[in-house]
């Protein structure tokens, strides 16, 4: 894995949930000539694989997760599940999705590693919860903290039918199992 951290300006964006972070780091990437975003779920790599696909067409931008891999010959852009990261490829960008994943029990090893070892070129981003704040400090001491405000009021309405959710609804799952489901019904239901 290269590094390039004495060139490279390193900046983590923490804030709660719909606030931009993701939406953020895209655009960031896609200003590059290349880059790279490890997500920690396939359907969000999917998700912002579609999206880098349209402003950038479809031989610019390569899909590499554990269960698929759309790999072009003159992919610029890669957008892959934190763990299928192609770490020896350089990139103008590279940032790592939902960081605080770093003090998960099963796959937190590969979030620290990238954290400590994962560099772009110019810039690297790492966005998350705020909670990681304390050992980004200490493990990456020369970040800059970019704080993220809620972009809209999120209310609990209690549990409803996902065909009856009203657009912009966040919908809360407790296992990875969960929101896999969760995802492909609203997916087949509602269209994404």
């Amino acid at each position: 894995m290269q590094s390039f951290c004495d060139k490279s300006k390193l900046v983590a964006i923490l804030g709660a949930t719909n606030t931009g972070k993701t939406h953020l780091a895209l655009d960031r990437m896609l200003a590059y000539s290349s880059g790279m975003i490890g997500f920690p779920l396939r359907l969000l790599a999917r998700e912002n694989y579609d999206r880098a696909v349209k402003v950038k067409g479809a031989g610019q931008v390569a899909l590499i997760t554990g269960e698929e891999k759309i790999l072009p010959n003159r992919a610029r852009y890669f957008l892959c599940t934190t763990e299928a990261m192609p770490t020896t490829r350089q990139v103008d960008f590279l940032a790592v999705d939902e960081i605080q994943m770093c003090g998960d029990l099963d796959r937190g090893h590969i979030f620290t590693e990238r954290l400590l070892h994962a560099r772009g070129r110019f810039e690297t981003m790492f966005m998350g919860a705020d909670t990681i704040r304390p050992i980004i400090r200490t493990l990456v001491p020369d970040v800059e903290f970019v704080e993220r405000s809620r972009m809209s009021t999120l209310t609990y309405s209690g549990p409803k039918k996902l065909a009856r959710l009203p657009n912009r609804t966040a919908v809360v799952a407790f296992t990875a199992s969960d929101v896999y489901a969760l995802a492909e019904l609203v997916r087949r239901q509602r269209g994404g």
